[in-house]
């Protein structure tokens, strides 16, 4: 799907977890000038999909997720949802870094969603984050503190405080961006891992291109400011993968095509 095009409404309420249509952003800066972040954001993202986002620094990545999940609105078009809306709870976030509160336990700092909103119960809540780290491999770190940890396991805390309401849409805004080599592989194919347990609808920015085709059903390519979508190319890789498919030349591929398309969206802006 190219950018511009909108598809009927009947057809994509039918198979979405969201769609953006013709969604333009908007800010006004501190002098006064309009800053055009996104621009005629046309996509459908299908239940249980994961969906890579790359792009050059500045084209609107995260302004994307943020209307995605509600904390600012289009200036134009619309963000529709498929059955239930964006409901509470429906919509989970891992930030760039993992925001871990210094005084609160790994267990602690999971469990902080529930301790906010106090919508579940907390026993159920408390088993449901001792699951989540036993998942993440951090069951042994549950009573430490996030300066005992290392970059990469407090990460892996930020997807267990992000996965505890069981949301069924996840969104991470270029979560491994901080990490060494080693430790992002590492975090990928454990996100790999914990997306095959239930296929949650997840949207992933990164700008590391091998990283986005390892991950991604679709990778959506995004233009330099205003961000608009150059092209969405899918990923016909198969699953389950694991880091020996970067070797293989169909992902080499892939990665070039990526790569093409930067070079051509660099030259005509």
């Amino acid at each position: 799907m190219m950018a511009g095009r909108e598809e009927p409404l009947a057809a994509v309420n039918d198979i979405a977890a969201f769609h953006l249509c013709q969604v333009n952003k908007r800010y006004r800066s501190s002098q006064g000038s309009t800053v055009q972040a996104l621009a005629d954001i046309n996509l459908t993202v299908r239940p249980g999909e994961f969906l890579s986002v790359v792009g050059p620094s500045g084209c609107g990545k995260s302004t994307l997720l943020k209307l995605i999940i509600g904390l600012t609105e289009p200036t134009s078009g619309h963000v529709r949802f498929g059955p239930g809306g964006r409901a509470a709870g429906r919509i989970g976030m891992v930030f760039q870094q993992p925001l871990l509160l210094p005084w609160r336990t790994v267990l602690g700092n999971v469990l902080l969603p529930r301790d906010i909103t106090r919508d579940t119960p907390a026993p159920a809540a408390e088993e449901r984050a001792l699951e989540l780290l036993a998942m993440l491999g951090l069951e042994q770190f549950a009573q430490h503190y996030p300066g005992e940890l290392s970059g990469g396991m407090q990460q892996r805390v930020g997807i267990g405080r992000a996965l505890l309401h069981d949301p069924s849409i996840l969104l991470m805004d270029e979560p491994f961006g901080a990490l060494d080599a080693m430790t992002r592989d590492q975090l990928g194919v454990d996100l790999l891992r914990i997306w095959e347990a239930d296929r949650k609808t997840v949207v992933f920015v990164t700008h590391s291109i091998p990283e986005a085709v390892l991950l991604a059903d679709r990778v959506v390519i995004m233009t330099p400011r205003p961000g608009e979508i150059a092209d969405v190319l899918d990923v016909p890789i198969e699953r389950p993968r694991t880091l020996e498919r970067v070797n293989t030349p169909a992902f080499g591929e892939l990665v070039a095509r990526i790569r093409a398309a930067f070079r051509h969206e660099s030259t005509y802006r």
